[in-house]
């Protein structure tokens, strides 16, 4: 009796300390999968590399004046740009699957809700995240390099260093990219029960001010650009506060659910409590909840006082 308890705890320390071993090399497993995925994505465009960059530089190029070019001021840039650019869209491209891996490897030390809400804010981050930048690609730069380019003085040949330009891009991309994020953090934030939707509405003059400040922070310091993200922000602002109005309604009705059925089992339970009263044989087995280890303690005591030799008189 004594070893097989003995035996038991051990049988738990192993226990306790396997998860974390498994945890580990399955993160392990994980972040391999992303890396060998992010390979694959960029050897496969590497082939493409000028072409990628001709295509990403095709809104300044359409605004240059005729015969204009771009440069490269220094040795290794006609190689090291485009190779850079691929690396970089291989990682936007290699996005679903690096997300999918984290929701792989997070998704069982969810609740079963907290999997219902957290899914589809990853799915809808990513669609606007990509989303913002074709906004970039396709409204903002054609009207930002227009202006740029329009507005050089006379006898100053406008010719962009490709490595600049490169920045320059990413940046914007970027800076578009997390400002369609907006959405997915008024959410979270109502979700997670930091704010509520009637204080997010009565701070709404103070998030335009907000807006404004983060694009003049973010875009070049030109009015165009800066308007051109502000005012997205604000739209998908108020599109999070619609869905976070329609997420608290639901958890009130879940909970107002929840709770009538609570009181509905509370009144079942009493009638279940009688029954069991006029049937003695089925009460012996309705408590089965049996304290192992106390059961273990109680055998050893009664071994012990069996063994003690009884005083003589």
């Amino acid at each position: 009796m004594i070893f097989k308890k003995k035996h038991k705890k051990t049988s738990n320390l192993n226990a306790n300390d396997q998860p974390l071993v498994m945890h580990l090399i399955e993160l392990r497993d994980r972040l391999l999968r992303i890396v060998m995925t992010v390979m694959v994505v960029f050897l496969c465009l590497i082939p493409f590399a000028n072409d990628l960059y001709t295509f990403l530089a095709a809104p300044l190029l359409a605004h240059m004046p005729d015969g204009g070019s771009m440069i490269a001021t220094e040795v290794a840039s006609p190689f090291l740009t485009p190779f850079k650019l691929t690396l970089v869209l291989s990682i936007f491209v290699s996005m679903p699957m690096l997300l999918f891996q984290m929701w792989a490897f997070i998704a069982p030390g969810l609740y079963q809700h907290e999997r219902r809400m957290m899914f589809p804010l990853m799915f809808s981050s990513t669609f606007l995240f990509y989303a913002g930048a074709t906004f970039a690609y396709f409204v903002v730069f054609p009207l930002v390099f227009g202006f740029f380019t329009s507005v050089a003085p006379e006898g100053v040949a406008v010719m962009t260093d490709i490595a600049r330009y490169l920045d320059f891009v990413l940046k914007m991309f970027f800076a578009f990219g997390l400002a369609f994020e907006v959405p997915i953090v008024t959410i979270v934030l109502v979700w997670a029960g930091v704010t509520t939707p009637e204080k997010l509405s009565g701070a709404r003059p103070y998030i335009v001010v907000a807006a404004f400040v983060i694009a003049m922070l973010l875009t070049p310091p030109d009015v165009i650009s800066q308007t051109l993200l502000a005012v997205p922000m604000l739209f998908l602002f108020e599109l999070g506060l619609f869905f976070s109005k329609l997420f608290v309604k639901n958890k009130k009705e879940r909970e107002k659910a929840e709770e009538e059925e609570l009181s509905e089992e509370l009144k079942t339970q009493p009638a279940a409590e009688n029954e069991n009263a006029e049937n003695p044989d089925v009460t012996e087995f309705v408590h089965d909840d049996i304290d192992i280890e106390q059961a273990f303690d109680e055998a050893e005591a009664q071994l012990d006082a069996l063994d003690k030799p009884t005083p003589k008189d």
